[in-house]
C-alpha cells in the first residue's frame, strides 16, 4: 500500500458506461479512501467507500467547485450523446459543461485532473498502421462528438499552460463496451427499435462489408484500469486505449459465421441518413462518415508509462457485448439500466 494519505477522488458521469467501471474500481482500491460519484440522478447502486452527490453539470449554476475541495483527483467523464438533432445542447452540456469542470477544479486546487477524450478527438488517419499521440486532433468537423472532443483537446492545451502545477491527463480509448452498458448503447445508437435479440449469428447470415470500416474497441474494464493508474502514476499528456486485434467486416463475420456482402459507403450512408431523418435511428450519419476515417491507435506510451495492457482482446469485448445485447443486460443506475428482451 502507498504512503500518502488515502485519495479522494471526485468521478463526474459516474453512473455511465465508464463511470461504473471507474467508481468500482476505484472502491476496491486499498490506496483510495473515498469515491465522490457525480450525476445527475443518485442511484440505488452503493459501492463501498462510495458517495453520491446530484449534479448537472450542463447547468451553469452547478457549483463543482465545492464538491472538488479537498480531492486528490477529478476524473471528468461525464458525457452527452444524445440528442443528435440539436448539436447546441450537446454542445453546452459537453463543452461548456467540461470547461467549468476544468475551471472548478483548478479553482479548488485539484492536483489531478484526468479527462476522457476519445478516439474521436484524431483527425482522419490511416487504416492500415497504427498512430501514437502525437497524431493531430482536429476531429472530423461534420460530426458533433469529434467536434466536442477536439474542442475540448484545444480548450485543455490553454489551460494546461494556465495551470502548470496541475497534472493533466487526456485518455484517448477507442469504442468501450460491456456486458452491463449493452441496453444503454443499444439506446444511444440503435434507438428503441433495434431489438436485443437480434444480435444472435444465427439471425445474421449475411454482414455488410463497408470500405474502410474498421476501428478499434476495449473492455470498458480495461479502460478503467487505465484511469486508476492514471490518478496514482506521476504521469501527464495523453494515452491512447485500445485492445487488439482491429475490427473489421472479416473478424465479424468469422466471430458470427456469417457471410460478408460488399456494400458501398454511400449505399450505408444513405440509408444511416434516412433513418436518422425520421428519428428511427439515434446515430447520426456525420457519425457514421467520422467512424470511417479514425485512424488506428498506437497504445505503446499507456503500455510502457503507466503499465497499462488490456486484458481482453477486441473479440472478447465484443463477444461479452453482444451476450449482454441478447440478454438485456445493465446495471442500477439510471442510464445503465437494463432492457427486456423478447
Amino acid at each position: 500500500m502507498s504512503s500518502e494519505p488515502p485519495r479522494r477522488i471526485v468521478v463526474t458521469g459516474a453512473t455511465g458506461n465508464v463511470g461504473t467501471s471507474v467508481v468500482r474500481l476505484l472502491s476496491e482500491d486499498p490506496d483510495v479512501g473515498s469515491v465522490l460519484g457525480l450525476a445527475r440522478r443518485i442511484p440505488e447502486w452503493s459501492p463501498a467507500k462510495t458517495e453520491w452527490a446530484a449534479v448537472d453539470l450542463a447547468s451553469a449554476q452547478a457549483d463543482s467547485r465545492s464538491l472538488f475541495e479537498g480531492a486528490s483527483a477529478v476524473i471528468h467523464l461525464a458525457w452527452a450523446f444524445q440528442p443528435t438533432h440539436d448539436p447546441a445542447m450537446t454542445w453546452r452540456t459537453n463543452v461548456l459543461g467540461s470547461i467549468r469542470v476544468f475551471e472548478a477544479a483548478a479553482t479548488a486546487k485539484v492536483p489531478t485532473l484526468v479527462h476522457a477524450s476519445s478516439v474521436g478527438a484524431y483527425s482522419p488517419g490511416p487504416k492500415d498502421h497504427a498512430v501514437d499521440e502525437s497524431w493531430p486532433t482536429h476531429g472530423w468537423p461534420d460530426a458533433a462528438y469529434c467536434r466536442e472532443k477536439a474542442y475540448l483537446e484545444r480548450a485543455l492545451d490553454a489551460f494546461d499552460r494556465a495551470h502548470p502545477r496541475m497534472r493533466v491527463v487526456r485518455m484517448r480509448p477507442a469504442f468501450l463496451f460491456k456486458r452491463e452498458s449493452a441496453s444503454e448503447q443499444r439506446r444511444i445508437f440503435g434507438g428503441r427499435f433495434l431489438p436485443g435479440h437480434l444480435a444472435r449469428p444465427e439471425l445474421l447470415p449475411f454482414l455488410p462489408d463497408i470500405p474502410g470500416l474498421r476501428v478499434q474497441a476495449l473492455h470498458t474494464d480495461d479502460a478503467a484500469r487505465a484511469y486508476q493508474l492514471a490518478v496514482k502514476s506521476d504521469v501527464r499528456g495523453a494515452f491512447n486505449l485500445a485492445a487488439e486485434p482491429a475490427v473489421d467486416a472479416d473478424l465479424l463475420g468469422r466471430m458470427l459465421g456469417s457471410r460478408r456482402v460488399r456494400l458501398p459507403r454511400t449505399a450505408a450512408r444513405s440509408a444511416i441518413a434516412a433513418a436518422w431523418g425520421l428519428h428511427l435511428l439515434p446515430a447520426s450519419p456525420h457519425l457514421f462518415d467520422a467512424v470511417l476515417r479514425l485512424p488506428l491507435m498506437d497504445c505503446t506510451r499507456a503500455r510502457t508509462e503507466l503499465g497499462w495492457r488490456p486484458q481482453r482482446t477486441a473479440p472478447e469485448v465484443l463477444e461479452e457485448f453482444l451476450l449482454g445485447m441478447r440478454r438485456g443486460e445493465g446495471e442500477a443506475t439510471e442510464p445503465m439500466r437494463g432492457s427486456k428482451v423478447g
